[in-house]
């Protein structure tokens, strides 16, 4: 636990970190992060346009999948203001209230994302399991439900955090070793007993990205059962290949994104490179590549972007 002075622990600043070792070239590192946030932002802004303009395409499948656009989309808003402060200005410093906020935006979207991709699990399920009933058991009024309580969920788990953060005493200035806020790494700097924090922080990895998980291999337990109950290995390997893209997008998020959360409660030296970057990796590969794996691994929606393009070439000419 640092140590602080009683004259020292109001308008307390926070120092941003960018990559160990490489302080140098920050510019030239915020090439690719500029680069992927660009991916980003127009990848899943191209998958919103096409499923909001598509009637054909407002269907359960697709109206999930729009809402992980969104997620992404705020995932990526949350972090680009001061990663690329970092690393295109060296702009390092933060003041406290901004760190909260950051941390609890980008907590709350993760949240968010990790219901979206249960959500996208059970519509599988439903289509595969109930194929002829599928439209009747997701209507839209239910997938607005859905949309509904997930942002209740990742809102109101998250609200406390900030708040029991910003009681605790920290020093005028604290370094933190990202190049923006997470929970864990705030709190391991404050100067008082963070026990409370530590166990509400661990109880919103259980009870979300945890629960949220087994659920999904359960669902996929479910759809496999399924799947092997059909006579023809034809029909089979359709069934399949429905939960490919949604399968991909689930391993991105969740592989980087379990791990850094158990290093963080269970690893108390310093932070090695390997760990650094497996947090970038959480943050910035799932809204770089889902619009991508979705855009290569679902037809109608490379069918209605490939239109999308032509129309504008044709224009041109």
């Amino acid at each position: 636990m640092p140590t602080c002075n009683e004259t020292n622990i109001s308008h307390a600043t926070f120092l941003l970190a960018g990559i160990p070792g490489l302080e140098a070239v920050g510019p030239w590192i915020s090439i690719p992060f500029c680069s992927m946030y660009l991916v980003a932002i127009l990848g899943n802004g191209l998958i919103l346009f096409v499923i909001k303009t598509r009637k054909s395409l407002h269907q359960p499948m697709y109206l999930f999948l729009s809402m992980l656009c969104v997620t992404d989309l705020g995932l990526s808003a949350s972090t680009l203001p001061t990663v690329l402060s970092v690393f295109l200005f060296n702009m390092r410093e933060i003041d406290v209230d901004l760190c909260l906020a950051q941390l609890f935006f980008v907590h709350t979207f993760s949240v968010m994302e990790s219901s979206v991709l249960l959500a996208m699990a059970f519509d599988r399920f439903v289509a595969i399991r109930h194929p002829l009933r599928y439209a009747s058991i997701l209507t839209s009024a239910r997938i607005g439900n859905i949309g509904l309580l997930t942002i209740v969920r990742g809102i109101g788990l998250h609200i406390p955090c900030p708040i029991l953060l910003k009681r605790l005493p920290y020093n005028r200035i604290q370094p933190l070793s990202y190049s923006y806020c997470l929970h864990p790494d705030v709190m391991k700097v404050a100067c008082a007993d963070t026990t409370p924090n530590s166990y509400y922080g661990l109880f919103i990895v259980l009870s979300t990205l945890g629960l949220d998980s087994v659920l999904i291999v359960l669902s996929y337990v479910m759809i496999l059962n399924t799947v092997l109950s059909l006579t023809s290995w034809r029909e089979r390997l359709k069934a399949l290949n429905t939960c490919i893209s949604h399968i991909c997008v689930t391993l991105l998020f969740y592989t980087p994104l379990l791990s850094l959360s158990m290093i963080h409660r269970f690893t108390k030296n310093a932070l090695p490179l390997s760990q650094i970057l497996l947090s970038y990796l959480h943050l910035l590969l799932p809204p770089v590549l889902n619009p991508i794996v979705y855009s290569i691994k679902t037809k109608e929606i490379r069918k209605q972007i490939m239109k999308i393009f032509q129309n504008y070439s044709t224009k041109r000419l």
